[in-house]
């Protein structure tokens, strides 16, 4: 094995902590701890259950029909899921299908166990929809595993339960696996696609808290699934990693999904405002465009070659200019005149950072010379 750095978060390092508005986050506005109502008095800093705590596990799996704890494994993130399912299945040389744009784990990690990894392309001019039948053209007898993200992050797209099924069903038929990341299941406005592990024993359901409640920081996911011997595989790989999960992250969890559904409401409600208000900024505009994201806190949108800015120069002015931080497409291995823009933020939030964009673009157009960086490099 041989791990790099994703780009993604090579900028996300560099830059992050170096802002005042945030418009390229992909999750919901983050919390503070005084704001979770949490009393963590009394809880014993020993080592957790390795494959999470119960009452938290039969809590997750309220939302899989059929499934009790057992069916679910609590992990140090989702991107510690995805790694330990990629590790459980696979083997050099197998052939892993990944849809892309996605988050650069999703591909990255079985790059680096020596898997072949074929991207699964969503294309701008197919509303950023995936095309099932070229994905069932993909798929051949050393196909180990298809990894799917809807809604999909960074473009928002999503599948209908019509197109999960027809996926599932070319999945069976082909004896591999679906790992289906539905992190944004939660955050739908017009309908929401049933948890896909409950579908199939050839599906895996990848989850986190981090999206969707605003608190990434705690480092907690989950893996469902009705295959119990994956699962095993699971706690014997993260066994060797983490262990155990941070019992101080579980504890928030928990009192975070005992009331799920009155913090779920009131944030489908900030974003989907959020959504409608850059919607019509981008309406607006002759020098930007995008596809309208069904679900999510993000969308992909796209700088227009005719305005002659180069893309970089805008991204990078952007934030080290306007101290306002979104992620180019490059760190998507896309087209870089894309650019990922989360709405998860306050709505004067989002409003300031696309005065900053409009700024930015206003200024390339108008001096077309080299960027000036403000903000210390490195």
């Amino acid at each position: 094995m041989w791990f790099q750095r994703m780009t993604l978060e090579v900028w996300f390092d560099k830059y992050q902590y170096e802002v005042d508005y945030d418009i390229g986050e992909s999750a919901v506005k983050y919390m503070t701890f005084d704001q979770l109502g949490v009393d963590l008095a009394g809880l014993p800093l020993r080592y957790g259950y390795h494959e999470g705590r119960p009452d938290l596990r039969e809590l997750l799996a309220h939302d899989y029909p059929g499934f009790t704890g057992e069916n679910v494994i609590v992990t140090s993130g989702g991107s510690e899921a995805n790694f330990a399912i990629m590790s459980a299945l696979c083997k050099p040389g197998d052939h892993v299908i990944v849809e892309h744009p996605n988050y650069a784990s999703m591909y990255e990690v079985p790059r680096s166990l020596g898997c072949n990894v074929e991207l699964f392309h969503l294309e701008y001019d197919n509303a950023f929809k995936p095309d099932i039948d070229k994905l069932q053209s993909m798929i051949t007898p050393e196909t180990k595993i298809v990894s799917l993200t809807h809604p999909n992050n960074p473009t928002g797209s999503m599948v209908t339960e019509g197109e999960l099924r027809r996926i599932i069903e070319i999945i069976e038929n082909n004896n591999t696996y679906l790992l289906f990341d539905e992190t944004y299941r939660e955050m739908c406005f017009d309908f929401m696609l049933p948890p896909a592990s409950i579908l199939s024993p050839r599906v895996i359901s990848l989850s986190s808290m981090s999206k969707c409640y605003g608190i990434p920081g705690i480092r907690l996911g989950w893996a469902a699934t009705q295959d119990k011997q994956l699962l095993a595989q699971l706690l014997a790989i993260r066994e060797q990693i983490s262990i155990t999960n941070n019992v101080m992250s579980e504890a928030i969890a928990l009192k975070v999904l005992a009331d799920k559904e009155k913090f779920l409401a009131n944030a489908r409600r900030q974003i989907k405002t959020n959504r409608d208000y850059v919607d019509q900024w981008m309406a607006a505009r002759d020098d930007f465009e995008w596809i309208f994201p069904e679900a999510g806190v993000v969308g992909f949108p796209r700088l227009k070659k005719t305005t002659g800015v180069d893309p970089e120069d805008l991204i990078v002015s952007i934030v080290e200019n306007y101290r306002t931080f979104t992620i180019p497409g490059r760190c998507f291995e896309s087209d870089n005149h894309h650019f990922r823009l989360g709405f998860g933020a306050n709505l004067d939030e989002i409003k300031i950072g696309l005065d900053n964009v409009d700024k930015a673009l206003a200024g390339l157009k108008q001096t077309n010379s080299p960027r000036e960086t403000k903000l210390p490099a490195g």
